[in-house]
């Protein structure tokens, strides 16, 4: 039996003609469905500039938090930590 996973209702999506027919042959060419080949389109986008656009969010609110470090001041410590080591 495969892993089965739980759909979402229905939704509506507008497209550009000319993708939907590049998605269609796809479908045609692959013998699978419309739904299956924007499913995986949609998991290679997630994967990648997807990810991406998360990661740049997440960054973004931990140097709202005060999370993060200024590069600058990372590099002056570290200069500093080296300069102590060597005396």
């Amino acid at each position: 039996m495969k892993n089965q996973r739980q759909l979402s209702n229905p939704i509506t999506l507008r497209v550009p003609a000319d993708i939907l027919a590049e998605i269609e042959e796809i479908a045609d060419v692959c013998k699978r469905t419309r739904s299956w080949v924007f499913v995986r389109a949609l998991k290679s986008y997630l994967a990648t500039e997807g990810r991406e656009v998360l990661e740049i969010a997440k960054a973004r609110r931990e140097m709202a938090n005060g999370e993060a470090y200024d590069l600058d001041d990372l590099i002056s410590e570290v200069a500093t930590a080296i300069k102590g080591a060597a005396a």
